[in-house]
């Protein structure tokens, strides 16, 4: 095969084009405008800039090093061999415009009024969620966005990104429906549940110890298995933010029965009806109360199972009939990351037990600055409880959710910049426990 000078000179041309829009891509601190309060943490910024500055220059690399090839050796070479080096390196670009994409819209976000600020809160009280008494991980830095659908999702630090190379932050999308209200903290300490039993290695744990055990019937137990990642997740929010994070899944599912008795055997999500009487068994086993049990009943009479078929009727009443078991499993689990103890254990906080969040909200009506000063996972969990007990309209959760993400991004901001100056231990809004800054970012850990 003979060479093909214009192939040449065609590819030459759009390596530079390619080195040319490459160089046009801007950090996000040179492009995006927020108010101080809706930024990132620097942690988050910093990790961002850093992974996505290092993909931009692997490809820069790459068509530099093209360009010294098909001025040298790849001079004579066949035009076909010529364009299939190209086309190699513009995926490369391509992969790479694709993380920036990716992390463009959760930062554009930062942008829009009010939401920004109270993402801002958002990644805060997911950062002092993931956080355990202990010290059992050092949690990535989070950050949080909005978008379209019912459920929140999230992408792992440290998994895969489109293209190559691992997420250097949290990714945790709340549904915009709920902003601001009912069901916000428990989409939000889910999707936390998840990256914490990452870390903590609960799924492959538990899951180990369900194959070697063989418990029955086998059938429920194989589907409590293919459920196990779920499931945890909502173990970590019931054990952050108490009966609030059940009340957030029944106005979460809450829809026709098709959904809610679907059979879910290629889903990793418990059947609805089965999940909602699942997080009140573990919520009365973690903070025992009637509450839980009449939540249950609740729920049960708006979905009676008369109707379905007798397979479905089944696989419920079998699943139904092995939920003491999973909890108690659930909550005895020991594992060489969480030191011998148990999981309940780690994940029980005395403050969320019903009597304490209900002396707390009363106390906060004789003291207007007291839910500032109160730990975003434990605020949570007393507006849950307030709204269970029916003392809290949701008109006013509404008004107190905005207030606390405020508070909590305008009071970080400062924090970050305090501690920037020098000053390293700094007090949350006011909170007589001292907050330190483990990490130069806004996001509070306690000790």
């Amino acid at each position: 095969m003979t060479a093909h000078p214009s192939a040449t000179r065609l590819l030459e041309q759009e390596t530079r084009a390619l080195l040319t829009r490459l160089a046009a891509i801007r950090p996000f601190v040179l492009q995006e405008t927020a108010v101080a309060a809706a930024a990132l943490s620097p942690a988050a910024t910093a990790g961002i800039e850093d992974h996505l500055s290092a993909g931009r220059r692997a490809v820069r690399n790459r068509a530099e090093a093209y360009l010294g090839w098909l001025h040298g050796p790849g001079t004579s070479a066949p035009a076909a061999d010529q364009q299939k080096r190209f086309w190699a390196l513009r995926l490369e670009f391509q992969n790479a415009l694709a993380q920036f994409d990716l992390f463009s819209e959760v930062i554009t976000q930062r942008s829009e009024t009010d939401n920004g600020v109270l993402l801002s809160g958002l990644d805060v009280a997911a950062a002092e969620a993931l956080d355990l008494p202990g010290g059992f991980f050092e949690g990535p830095p989070v950050v949080c966005s909005l978008h379209r659908g019912l459920g929140g999702a999230i992408r792992r630090a440290r998994t895969r990104l489109p293209g190559g190379g691992e997420n250097p932050v949290a990714l945790i999308r709340i549904p915009r429906e709920r902003m601001i209200g009912y069901g916000l903290a428990s989409s939000l300490v889910h999707e936390v549940g998840h990256q914490g039993a990452d870390l903590l290695g609960l799924v492959d744990s538990l899951r180990a110890r369900l194959h070697a055990q063989r418990r029955r019937p086998a059938r429920a137990w194989r589907r409590w298995d293919g459920w196990i990642s779920e499931i945890v997740a909502d173990l970590w929010a019931v054990a952050r933010i108490g009966i609030g994070s059940t009340l957030g899944l029944i106005a979460l599912v809450s829809l026709p029965p098709a959904f809610v008795f679907r059979p879910s055997d290629n889903d990793p999500h418990p059947i609805p009806y089965v999940r909602v009487l699942l997080s009140c068994a573990l919520g009365d086993a973690l903070y025992p109360d009637p509450q839980w049990r009449r939540l249950a009943r609740v729920w049960r009479a708006m979905y009676p199972t008369d109707g379905l078929t007798p397979e479905l009727s089944t696989t419920i009443d079998n699943l139904r009939a092995t939920i003491p078991d999973l909890v108690a499993f659930l909550l005895g689990h020991r594992s060489a990351r969480l030191r011998g103890q148990r999981l309940g254990a780690v994940l029980r906080n005395r403050e969320v037990s019903p009597d304490a969040l209900l002396r707390r909200f009363a106390a906060w009506d004789a003291a207007p600055d007291a839910p500032d000063t109160t730990p975003p996972t434990v605020a949570f969990a007393v507006l849950g409880q307030a709204r269970a007990a029916g003392r809290l309209s949701p008109e006013r959760e509404a008004g107190l959710l905005r207030n606390l993400l405020t508070t909590w991004a305008v009071t970080s901001t400062l924090a970050t910049a305090r501690a920037a100056t020098g000053a390293g231990v700094r007090m949350f809004v006011g909170q007589p426990r001292v907050w330190t800054a483990r990490r130069t970012d806004h996001q509070l850990i306690a000790i």
